[in-house]
């Protein structure tokens, strides 16, 4: 790929353990040039998106996963209990990402927004002070150890605004993917993409099927890594795989938690290994 391979290292790390705002956030910290930067998320687009065919198809045709079609009974953990003001109505994952158990009031948003700017503004004054330490490395840590304060998590409306954020960094992350980029930087960063995903498929499905794990659920979790949680509930709701959505989501958040550090720590390791 040349003298940046390292930093696609670490950037396809990061986006494949947890998702797109991963690949931006290491991409941004690694500096990585802007015409490599659109050639390798255009890569990234196209591989993730020839990806969910292959988990859609694969439960199909290598055999009926257990349990594919069965609706849950009783909502499972997360997901059980009926909202306060609507009656019986039980509080789903879909639910949690497109509403909100109580209202949100403009004292309410606003403590959302003084929570994420408190966090960048964090970020970028603590790696000031200690630089050896990457600011996208601060940001995740902060945010990480912010969600576990009692005050925040209780906070209404920031799962939803959350899910649309993310969806509308997806968006203009994909329209920032240029193809012709892609082209003009050669086929090595489409292989370089195509080939990590494809030992991680051999590894997921190999090691799945030889541990007995039934398709379906090896398809979710490979989707959680490789697309996030979001592509983890496309799949799971296109192929009615109930009983996976919320795992599912849970290992593609901990992919988000986890994908900064694991590819700051491989894209280093690789500029030691090969410059």
């Amino acid at each position: 790929v040349g003298p940046e391979t390292w930093k696609l290292s670490g950037q396809f790390t990061g986006t494949y353990t947890g998702g797109g705002a991963n690949f931006a956030a290491l991409g941004r910290a690694f500096e990585t040039s802007p015409d490599l930067f659109s050639a390798a998320t255009a890569a990234d687009v196209i591989i993730t998106a020839l990806w969910m065919i292959v988990c859609l198809a694969v439960p199909v045709l290598l055999g009926r996963p257990k349990g594919s079609d069965q609706e849950l009974a009783q909502p499972g953990p997360g997901q059980g209990g009926p909202l306060p003001d609507q009656g019986e109505k039980p509080v789903t994952l879909a639910r949690t990402l497109n509403d909100t158990v109580r209202p949100v009031s403009l004292r309410d948003a606003a403590a959302l927004v003084v929570v994420a700017v408190g966090a960048v503004w964090g970020a970028g004054f603590l790696a000031g002070v200690i630089p050896i330490v990457p600011e996208v490395l601060w940001l995740t840590t902060l945010v990480l150890v912010m969600a576990q304060i009692p005050a925040i998590k209780s906070l209404p409306g920031g799962a939803l605004f959350g899910n649309y954020l993310i969806l509308l960094f997806l968006a203009s992350n994909g329209a920032r993917s240029v193809v012709a980029n892609l082209v003009a930087m050669g086929p090595p960063v489409f292989y370089y993409a195509l080939i990590t995903v494809a030992i991680h498929g051999v590894v997921i499905f190999g090691i799945g099927r030889l541990a007995r794990l039934d398709l379906a659920t090896l398809a979710v979790a490979s989707q959680a890594n490789i697309g996030g949680p979001a592509s983890a509930i496309a799949l799971a709701g296109a192929r009615g795989y109930h009983d996976r959505l919320v795992p599912g989501v849970a290992v593609g958040l901990v992919g988000y938690a986890a994908g900064n550090y694991m590819g700051m720590a491989v894209g280093l390791f690789m500029r030691g290994l090969i410059g």
